[in-house]
């Protein structure tokens, strides 16, 4: 919070001079107004009553106008590190890799950016508003109810020792709370996320009453957290007005009795039940302060949680080693090189991907075969650090993956992902994700490539028709050509392609990855795939089987040599149709 006040020093050096006005002007009103009675009304006299009724009249207008740009700008400045912060939580959250992710989850991860921004938000408007003018109020209405009469200061004395026993008391209760609210509000955001996305999942399976059980559940006890700390925020503003009420009735009541034995005067007695007033609004003042600042502090804590939190994968530090250079038979160009390379989650007991080395030179296609399970995607993933290795060494030509920069790295690669994830916009807006200045030609030729092109152009608006989020108007073989060409418009040196054929029958498949074909023909490619069909033209193929290498060759050479493959080859029933 320091530093980003530190940004708007001038704003809030502002604030400062024009809470001082304020409260100046709040503190010499009542002191007016006791001359007024006192030296015009009772003395008669009308042209003090004008004077001094002028003087209070500009005050009061200066009181109102400081209070207004004071509170514009506290507005202002608080809005400013609200933005702030969500901009420097969302560039964290944007460089997590999917382990952090993961600890803190996506609903959470949206609530912090969202209502924790809010709650801080809301602390600085109040802290803004009354950064001087509680304790100035607080400070000088003491001084001048001292110097209105002494005497009575004894129920100041009083009263401020028990506002304080009330608001802590109040306020130690509340913190627990609100800490627990917030977590709370993760738990619900959870399950509301689980259910909209998960909706069809849970019709087909008829879990509507139970789901609606679970969201209840959550939902109440929420509502029992909320109703807890709202009561006790409702039960302070009572006691403190009792506090306030008893303390006029006393000043009335013992300022009177002085009034009448002449050791007080009426002004005077105005001023200080005036001043006794302004004391405690200052008190009320901090105490909405305090009342915000506990859920604020738990919001707080949470948002450091996320930017404190180092990614498991960044840049290389700057002056790093810039990592091994290419053995001497390392392929020319792009190509993709694994060394010993295996990866496990952390505290997984047994790797995912143990020691695998092969190379994938440009030019040619290798594919990447196995069971469910055994490691396809997780080793794609490694290639653009969406996951790093846990040993060994991956190379893009001949330098380590780890010592470029992430964007650097990943601007090698055109991915096409097993999920096929569009973003709401337009389609043509989806196919630019990769290549921003391509023009329509060029959309039209990726997605004939991509065997996209009948079906879009049958859309009411063609290249400008609407995708909503994550492309759930369109089937799921759309969903993937639509990714294709996407890809096919990078025009990167590699492309991975994570199962991307799996949506689509085998009449298309075969015509997509022979219109592809040329366009490719200088990149290094990587394709996973269930079907045998289709990896059987690659250059090469990796059999995996429980994280390990257990084959590689062509098509031939692996149903000669590998049972592995075979084995995969005859449970889709193509052994008997491959020469």
């Amino acid at each position: 919070m320091a530093r980003l006040l530190s940004a708007h020093k001038g704003s809030v050096l502002a604030i400062v001079v024009l809470q001082l006005m304020q409260t100046t002007a709040n503190l010499l009103l009542p002191t007016l107004n006791a001359a007024i009675i006192d030296d015009g009304i009772i003395a008669g006299n009308t042209g003090e009553i004008l004077h001094l009724g002028g003087w209070m009249a500009g005050i009061a207008a200066v009181q109102v106008l400081t209070a207004i740009a004071a509170g514009y700008l506290g507005s202002v400045v608080a809005m400013d590190i609200g933005g702030q912060l969500r901009e420097e939580l969302f560039t964290k959250v944007r460089s997590f890799s999917s382990q952090e992710v993961g600890v803190f989850g996506a609903h959470s991860l949206v609530t912090r950016a969202t209502n924790d921004v809010v709650q801080i938000q809301n602390l600085a408007v109040l802290v803004f508003a009354m950064l001087i003018a509680a304790p100035a109020i607080f400070i000088g209405g003491i001084a001048l109810a001292v110097h209105q009469d002494a005497a009575l200061s004894w129920i100041v004395v009083a009263v401020i020792p028990v506002l304080t026993v009330i608001m802590t008391v109040i306020v130690r209760r509340l913190i627990p709370l609100y800490r627990e609210g917030q977590s709370l509000l993760d738990r619900i955001s959870r399950v509301l996320r689980e259910q909209i996305i998960g909706a069809n999942v849970i019709r087909g399976f008829v879990r509507q009453d139970h789901e609606i059980r679970r969201f209840d559940e959550a939902n109440k006890d929420l509502t029992r957290n909320n109703l807890h700390s709202a009561l006790l925020v409702a039960g302070m503003m009572p006691m403190i007005m009792l506090v306030v009420n008893l303390s006029s009735v006393c000043v009335v009541w013992f300022g009177g009795h002085r009034i009448d034995s002449g050791e007080m005067r009426l002004g005077a007695l105005t001023a200080f039940i005036a001043y006794i007033l302004q004391i405690l609004i200052a008190i009320m003042m901090a105490m909405y302060v305090f009342m915000t600042a506990p859920r604020a502090s738990a919001c707080a804590e949470r948002i450091r949680e996320v930017l404190d939190t180092q990614p498991a994968i960044a840049d290389p530090a700057a002056g790093a080693a810039p990592g091994k250079a290419a053995p001497a038979n390392t392929s020319p160009g792009n190509a993709v090189e694994f060394r010993n390379v295996s990866f496990a989650y952390p505290g997984a007991e047994a790797p995912v991907l143990d020691g695998l080395t092969f190379t994938a030179a440009p030019g040619t296609t290798t594919a990447i075969i196995g069971a469910t399970g055994s490691g396809k995607t997780t080793l794609l993933n490694l290639l653009p650090r969406f996951l790093d290795a846990t040993a060994g060494e991956i190379s893009i030509g001949g330098r380590n993956v780890r010592a470029l920069t992430l964007d650097a790295l990943r601007n090698l690669f055109a991915l096409v992902p097993q999920q096929a994830y569009l973003f709401s916009g337009t389609v043509a807006e989806n196919l630019r994700v990769g290549a921003p200045a391509a023009g329509d030609q060029d959309l039209w030729q990726a997605l004939t490539a991509a065997q996209a092109a009948d079906f879009v152009r049958d859309l009411p608006l063609g290249l400008d028709a609407h995708v909503s989020q994550g492309g759930t108007n369109f089937s799921g073989g759309e969903r993937q050509r639509l990714c294709i060409a996407r890809a096919l418009l990078k025009n990167a040196p590699v492309y991975l392609f994570d199962d991307s054929f799996s949506a689509l029958d085998y009449g298309t498949d075969v015509r997509l990855r022979a219109a592809i074909e040329p366009l490719l023909r200088s990149a290094t490619v990587l394709i996973v795939a269930e079907r045998v069909a289709t990896v059987a033209d690659a250059g090469l193929i990796l059999v995996l089987e429980d994280g390990r290498l257990v084959a590689q060759g062509t098509h031939s050479e692996l149903m000669a040599s590998s049972p592995s493959y075979r084995e995969i080859a005859a449970s889709q029933l193509v052994l008997e149709e491959t020469p």
